[in-house]
């Protein structure tokens, strides 16, 4: 029989009975009877297990104890409900009450009820029951207590919305901050700037690090002041140079933008106007840049951007001359207070030899080789005989013989010693450099540069069969602990060169900043060498300075090799701003009209800061240049209208035409802005507690005390 008929079979025989039994039981019976009636009457949906079915059932209220004796302990008679709190019947069954009871009818989801008359516990029970097995024809079990659910929220930090002219001005006033803070810097006699910081403070006249370091209390601002730190992150990322100009010429431009869109300009209007400004500068600088030939304009375009210090341009004008235009220059600090340059020739991998019984220099420590052959493979050699007609030839021909490999064995690795030491075989071994796909690289590198064959694992080349014919040759190889450096032979530059020609299409490919660095070490390597600048100074304030100093001139020199040079001192952007009526001419809106002449009056800004830091009249510096030729400018250095490519005062093309076009990006994004949302910023509480009556000044103060 269904559990359903099985209840239903309980409450006919109840109701039998209630008639020979007292008051309140027979009301149970006729309550649960009615109950169960309405159960059976909602929809099966209502009826299922996890349903709030009993929460819709509400006990019926009781009426009011009459005045009455205190029911005698023990008399089962007597109502319940006489303790029962005025009103607490209304509430719904199904809810939890830490001082209600509990329904106890087996199978039945135990729900808890409030304190009432035992009749209608019954009925409840009963009813549930009947209610719950109808729909799924058995009593299932449930927890005795359902937890209630919690409700998740989720909150956010409280934006603040800025739209409009208020957006516009808060992102001008970080801006203005900044460049104001950066200008300074700006020319031969530029300040300098300290920057504070937890140990010793840093005395800098570094554009984009005075520019990083700066951080705004206002969101607003601080916002603006990050677009203008993006400008310089990025001009020194592309060019190394020319941070401080891009920031100048920029703010210029925000400045001169936001004044003609708060009296009715469209900005996107604007923007076009800029847009096309700078896109025919840049057509007409171009045409304009002096190619760089000679070492004398190398040392003018290092001495230059390293602030006029002719010592730092003259070593790197020397380092250049030997690694050519493809190598590179690294900067390491020195440990005197001298600054040197060293050019460390042919290719370097940063792998020594295996063993001291190699050694052929014991003063030094290293092996030196000339004229050596060289085998080369990405495999471990496992056999002598594998090898073995290779060292009878490098025997007879009285060569040395270097081995490039992934590792040799034991018996290999004994068997070449114990020749070595016989003065049998001048030989050295060394494992590959890297590790997967840069390893193959650099290992097919060294064979284009020796001529080797490079026998790959990938390829399936093994080691037996192999002739002296597939060694490679190097002039001069010298092998320390921790490095080899090869020197390739005269005979191998045309092979070496076409390598170049295609490692330097792969930089200009990709757009992995890491991998452009990479293209370009392996370009330096299989160039003449690499140069290093040790640089030296007093203190460690002084040499930071200098560090950067040399960087810029460094990255600047590069520069000007690829693109050519052009007067220096702001003098380029001066004579550009002639070209603006002309350009003008091209644009039919009016309001990309204005955009060309707000770039026009920014252009005269940079030369007119120089000479403002110089100590001159910025205003009467610019007018006078208006009316001079091309290569005719202002030298702060010596406060003289003089032709600055022959005086050595001149800048990269490259640095100016990045100037421009990061100038013009980022203040065309600032006037097309029209809202902002930042985080509400919460004051700090202080690491110290406020004590009433004393100033937290003064708590510091008898702390450090």
């Amino acid at each position: 029989m269904a559990s359903a008929d099985i209840a239903a079979t309980q409450i006919k025989e109840e109701e039998e009975r209630g008639k020979q039994i007292k008051p309140p039981v027979a009301k149970t019976l006729t309550l649960c009877s009615s109950l169960f009636s309405l159960a059976a009457s909602l929809p099966p949906s209502s009826r299922t297990r996890g349903t709030s079915l009993p929460r819709r059932l509400t006990a019926p209220r009781l009426p009011s104890p009459t005045p009455a004796k205190a029911p005698s302990r023990g008399d089962s008679s007597a109502p319940a409900s006489a303790s029962r709190a005025p009103g607490a019947s209304t509430r719904p069954i199904g809810s939890y009450s830490p001082a209600g009871c509990r329904c106890s009818a087996p199978g039945v989801p135990q729900y808890s009820f409030l304190p009432a008359a035992p009749m209608y516990l019954n009925a409840v029970s009963l009813a549930a029951a009947a209610a719950f097995s109808s729909s799924s024809q058995q009593l299932l079990p449930r927890p005795a207590r359902v937890a209630p659910r919690r409700r998740l929220v989720l909150r956010a930090d409280v934006k603040v919305i800025s739209t409009g002219e208020a957006c516009r001005r808060g992102l001008a006033a970080g801006i203005d901050k900044l460049a104001d803070a950066v200008a300074v810097t700006l020319g031969p006699k530029g300040r300098n700037v300290v920057i504070d910081q937890d140990d010793v403070p840093k005395v800098i006249n570094d554009g984009v690090t005075i520019a990083k370091a700066i951080e705004l209390p206002n969101a607003l601002e601080h916002a603006g002041a990050s677009l203008l730190q993006e400008i310089a992150s990025k001009t020194n990322s592309a060019v190394g140079d020319g941070t401080t100009t891009a920031i100048v010429l920029a703010r210029e431009i925000i400045n001169l933008g936001l004044l003609a869109v708060a009296t009715g300009a469209n900005p996107v209007a604007l923007r076009r106007g800029i847009d096309k400004a700078v896109h025919e500068l840049i057509k007409i600088l171009k045409s304009k840049c002096i190619p760089v030939s000679t070492k004398e304009d190398i040392k003018a375009v290092a001495s230059i951007s390293s602030g006029n210090d002719e010592y730092v341009g003259n070593l790197i004008a020397d380092a250049l001359e030997k690694i050519g235009p493809d190598g590179i220059i690294k900067i390491e600090s020195s440990s005197s207070i001298y600054t040197t340059v060293e050019v460390q020739e042919g290719m370097k991998i940063d792998k020594g030899y295996v063993s001291p019984h190699f050694i052929t220099n014991h003063d030094k420590a290293i092996v030196e080789f000339e004229n050596a052959r060289v085998l080369l493979t990405d495999q471990r050699v496992n056999e002598v005989q594998e090898i073995l007609p290779l060292l009878e030839k490098t025997t007879q021909l009285s060569v040395p013989l270097l081995i490039i490999a992934e590792d040799v064995s034991h018996t290999v690795y004994s068997t070449l010693v114990l020749n070595k030491l016989n003065g049998l075989l001048n030989v050295a071994v060394v494992k590959c450099p890297g590790l997967g796909d840069e390893k193959k690289a650099i290992l097919q590198d060294i064979a284009i540069m020796t001529g080797a064959d490079f026998f790959a694992s990938d390829l399936g080349w093994g080691l037996h069969g192999i002739t002296s014919d597939q060694l490679g040759m190097a002039q001069k190889i010298t092998i320390t602990s921790e490095s080899t450096t090869i020197i390739a032979h005269p005979s191998m530059r045309p092979e070496i060169e076409a390598r170049i020609m295609q490692l330097k299409k792969d930089v200009e490919e990709t757009t992995s900043s890491y991998l452009r660095e990479r293209f370009s070490a392996r370009i330096a390597k299989l160039s003449r060498g690499v140069g290093v600048i040790k640089v030296g100074a007093a203190t460690e304030a002084e040499l930071e300075d200098r560090k950067l100093r040399v960087e810029d001139a460094k990255n600047a020199t590069f520069a000007a090799i690829s693109e050519g040079i052009t007067p220096g001192g702001g003098v380029t952007y001066v004579h550009l701003s002639k070209h603006i009526p002309s350009i003008m001419d091209l644009v039919d809106d009016p309001e990309e009209k204005m955009g060309v002449n707000i770039v026009g009056k920014a252009l005269l800004v940079p030369a007119m800061t120089i000479a403002r830091n110089a100590g001159a009249d910025g205003s009467a510096v610019v007018e006078k240049l208006l009316a001079s030729e091309w290569r005719v400018g202002y030298n702060a250095m010596t406060d003289k209208f003089e032709d600055l490519v022959t005086a050595g005062v001149v800048d990269p093309c490259r640095v100016a035409r990045c100037v421009l076009q990061n100038s013009a990006s980022i203040a065309g994004l600032i006037l097309m802005t029209q809202a902002m949302m930042f985080d509400k910023i919460k004051k700090k509480k202080s690491p110290i507690p406020e004590i009433p009556g004393i100033p937290p000044l003064q708590i510091s103060q008898k702390t450090k005390v």
